[in-house]
C-alpha cells in the first residue's frame, strides 16, 4: 500500500490530502502542518477581516477533526526538520520520522524581510499568518498615522482597510507605480488614482532607510531622507518561497522548488505545489502566489499520484479588493506590446486586454466579472482573440468565449 506525506498545512497541502481521499486513494496520507489549529483560508486576512470588525475569523479549510476522520494523519504544530530523499523519510522537529512513497512539498512562502534599523520596534507589523492579522486588526482602530511599506496587493489592501478605520495612510514603494510587478501601466494608473481619491498618500520611488522611535515606532525614514510620522507600520515587500527544507535535502531550488511541467521536483517521488513551486511553463520557470494556483496545483499533484504525471496547464487567475474596487486578473500579463481597453475607465467598469505579437497574454478586469470569466475561458481553450475584436464594444465576448474552438 502506497503512502503519501505532505509537508505544509496551507491551501495546497490540504487540497492534496483532500483530493487524494475524495478520488479514491486508500493508502496512508500524512499531513505535516507547522501552524497551530485548523488550517485556514488566508485571502480575507488583508481585506474584510481588517476593515470590518464584525467579520469573524477566517473559515477553516478543513478542521483537524475532519481531516483525521478521513484517515489523514495530521501532525499539527510541528515542522519537518529534514528529508532523506534516498531512504524516503521525513524527519520531524521532535525526532519522529515518517516513511513515504510519494512526498509533496507544499511549504508555501514567507514574507521578505526588510533589513533596516528599527524594524524590530513595537508597532512595526507584517501580515501573513492569522496571529499577525489578529495583532494588526487590534492595532488598526487606534492608529492615527499608518505607513505601509510596499504598494503590492497586500500593502494596498491594508491601506484600504486602514482608511475604513479613519487613519491617515501613506504608502511607500521603490517602484514608480503601484503593483508594478503584476499590472499594466494603464491599470496601475487607475488604482493610483483610486487610492489617492480615497485619501491614501502614495509616495513612489521611495524606499526605506530605517525606523525610529523609543520602544515604539514613531518615524519612517525614507531612502530620500524624508521623514514620515507613524504610530503604526506594516511592511509588505513581497514574499519568497519557503524552500530551505528542500534546499538542505539537495533538491534543485531557485526562488522556489524547481519542478518540471508536471510539478515533479528533482528527486524521484517528490512533488511541489503552491507558493513554493517554481514550475516549468512554456519553456520558462514560473512561481505564482495565489489561492487559485495552490488549489489547482494541489488537485493536479493528487491526481498525478493517482493516475500518473501529466503537464499542469491551468490558467492562473488572481483577485484583489481595494478602496471599493474589485480587480480580477486572468493569465500572466508579462510584457505586452499592446493593451486594449474595453469598457469605461471613467465609470470604473472596464477591462485591459494585453497582447504580445497579437497573442492574448492576459486580461485585467475592474468591476467586470463577465469579462474575467470570458477571459479565463479564452485562455484555457487556447482560442484566438485579436486586438481588434477586443476593442469592438459590440462584440459579445461571452458568446465568443463559448463558441470559439481551441486553435490548432
Amino acid at each position: 500500500m502506497r503512502s503519501v506525506v505532505i509537508v505544509g498545512g496551507g491551501q495546497a497541502g490540504v487540497q492534496v490530502a483532500d483530493t487524494l481521499r475524495s478520488e479514491g486513494f486508500d493508502g496512508a496520507v500524512a499531513l505535516v502542518a507547522e501552524e497551530p489549529g485548523d488550517p485556514y483560508q488566508r485571502p480575507q486576512l488583508s481585506k474584510e477581516y481588517l476593515s470590518d470588525p464584525g467579520v469573524p475569523q477566517p473559515l477553516a479549510l478543513r478542521t483537524l477533526e475532519t481531516l483525521q476522520a478521513r484517515g489523514i494523519s495530521v501532525h499539527a504544530e510541528i515542522a519537518a526538520r529534514a528529508l532523506d530523499l534516498e531512504s524516503r523519510v521525513v524527519e520531524l522537529a521532535d525526532g519522529r520520522t515518517i516513511v513515504y512513497d510519494e512526498l509533496v512539498l507544499a511549504t508555501g512562502s514567507r514574507n521578505r524581510e526588510l533589513p533596516v534599523p528599527g524594524v524590530d520596534l513595537a508597532g512595526v507589523h507584517a501580515l501573513r499568518t492569522l496571529p499577525e492579522a489578529l495583532a494588526l486588526r487590534d492595532a488598526l482602530p487606534r492608529a492615527r498615522r499608518l505607513v505601509v511599506v510596499g504598494a503590492g496587493f497586500i500593502g494596498l489592501e491594508i491601506a484600504s482597510a486602514a482608511r475604513r478605520h479613519g487613519a491617515d495612510v501613506t504608502v511607500l514603494d521603490v517602484a514608480d507605480r503601484p503593483m508594478a510587478r503584476v499590472l499594466t501601466p494603464e491599470m496601475s494608473a487607475f488604482f493610483a488614482h483610486a487610492h489617492e481619491r480615497d485619501g491614501v498618500a502614495l509616495v513612489l520611488g521611495e524606499g526605506v532607510a530605517g525606523f525610529e522611535g523609543d520602544d515604539h515606532v514613531r518615524v519612517v525614514v525614507g531612502s530620500s531622507g524624508a521623514r514620515y510620522e507613524a504610530d503604526l507600520v506594516v511592511v509588505g515587500v513581497g514574499a519568497s518561497a519557503h524552500a530551505r527544507l528542500a534546499e538542505d535535502a539537495g533538491l534543485l531550488v531557485a526562488d522556489g522548488i524547481v519542478t518540471d511541467e508536471c510539478l515533479r521536483a528533482s528527486a524521484s517521488g517528490v512533488w511541489a505545489a503552491g507558493d513554493c513551486a517554481r514550475f516549468e511553463r512554456q519553456g520558462s520557470l514560473l512561481r505564482l502566489e495565489s489561492v487559485q494556483n495552490a488549489v489547482d496545483q494541489g488537485k493536479h499533484v493528487a491526481r498525478s499520484i493517482l493516475a500518473g504525471p501529466r503537464p499542469y496547464r491551468d490558467v492562473p487567475w488572481f483577485w484583489s479588493h481595494q478602496c471599493g474596487v474589485r480587480l480580477q486578473i486572468a493569465g500572466i500579463i508579462g510584457e505586452p506590446d499592446e493593451v486594449v481597453i474595453r469598457g469605461s475607465r471613467d465609470e470604473g467598469r472596464f477591462s485591459a486586454f494585453s497582447f504580445r505579437r497579437g497573442e492574448l497574454l492576459g486580461v485585467e478586469s475592474v468591476n467586470s466579472p463577465a469579462d474575467h470569466v470570458s477571459a479565463r475561458r479564452l485562455l484555457a481553450g487556447g482560442a484566438t482573440l485579436t486586438p481588434a475584436q477586443a476593442a469592438d464594444s459590440d462584440l459579445d465576448l461571452k458568446a465568443l468565449s463559448r463558441a470559439l474552438q481551441p486553435s490548432a
